[in-house]
């Protein structure tokens, strides 16, 4: 059950990290108006993390997507199954160290890759693990 359990977390990140996004040598620096949208991306996510550790699902829902789908390591969520998780304290976010962040554009959607090390309280027990999470950003009605 702990495991099944720890494996509905893959993709739930809880708090915020404040390390600047990490880029290797190979890695063209973005052009200014290319950074700006960049950083905001990573802005609205790192705000995300934050509600998500707070459970503020109200501010959550008005940002997911009614058919936004969340995949985790052996089940995807809905997003009403996603949020009441995040209610229920099924999982309690204690910390994310982000390691490595990338934003990529196709068009107006922003895919952004994060690897990071959660620690969260599973079952009653502390557990840290390593993850990779993808984030699919699309705007809608000017937002």
């Amino acid at each position: 059950m702990k495991a099944s359990t720890l494996a509905l977390c893959c993709l739930l990140v809880g708090v915020q990290s404040s390390c600047a996004p990490a880029r290797t040598a190979t890695t063209p620096a973005p052009s200014s108006a290319s950074a700006s949208a960049e950083q905001e991306i990573l802005n609205l996510s790192r705000q995300k993390w934050r509600w998500m550790s707070e459970r503020k699902v109200d501010s959550l829902a008005a940002l997911f997507d009614e058919k936004s789908v969340f995949v985790h390591m052996g089940a995807t969520f809905s997003k009403s199954q996603e949020l009441e998780v995040i209610r229920s304290g099924g999982i309690v976010y204690k910390s994310v160290d982000i390691q490595d962040e990338s934003v990529r554009f196709v068009g107006s959607t922003a895919i952004l890759l994060t690897r990071l090390r959660l620690v969260a309280v599973v079952g009653g027990n502390d557990v840290t693990n390593p993850f990779v999470v993808t984030e699919v950003f699309v705007p809608q009605g000017g937002k």
